[in-house]
């Protein structure tokens, strides 16, 4: 699915894939966040890691009539507190595309796939 904008200089779509690799970019500047896990770990191998082009892997982005939702599968780093981890990340990227993309979103829904240990 895709998000049609109606413009008065015409019509604007964004798909899925967008806003997710935009959110997925958002999540990434939070402090505490090593990744982003893929959503489909029995497919994919335990907790992986995902690189930048693949952020729209860890992220599943959901539309029910004008409404968004995005769910994020994220890693964090050992020693961080998860639930402000976690509210970082909505806010961040609530926040990002809203201002990007001008898009409200109704949702977002992080779910924590790992913690990962810093190697010293």
């Amino acid at each position: 699915m895709s998000i049609e904008l109606n413009t008065h200089d015409g019509q604007v779509t964004i798909t899925n894939e967008v806003v997710a690799t935009i959110a997925g970019g958002a999540a990434m500047e939070c402090y505490g966040i090593v990744g982003m896990a893929s959503k489909s770990q029995i497919r994919d191998g335990l907790a992986e890691i995902l690189r930048k082009e693949n952020y729209s892997r860890g992220i599943v982005v959901r539309q029910d009539e004008d409404r968004l939702h995005v769910d994020m599968y994220i890693i964090v780093s050992y020693g961080t507190k998860i639930s402000e981890v976690a509210n970082n990340v909505q806010s961040k990227v609530k926040y990002t595309l809203n201002q990007t993309l001008g898009l409200a979103v109704d949702s977002i829904n992080v779910y924590i796939q790992g913690v990962r240990v810093a190697k010293e």
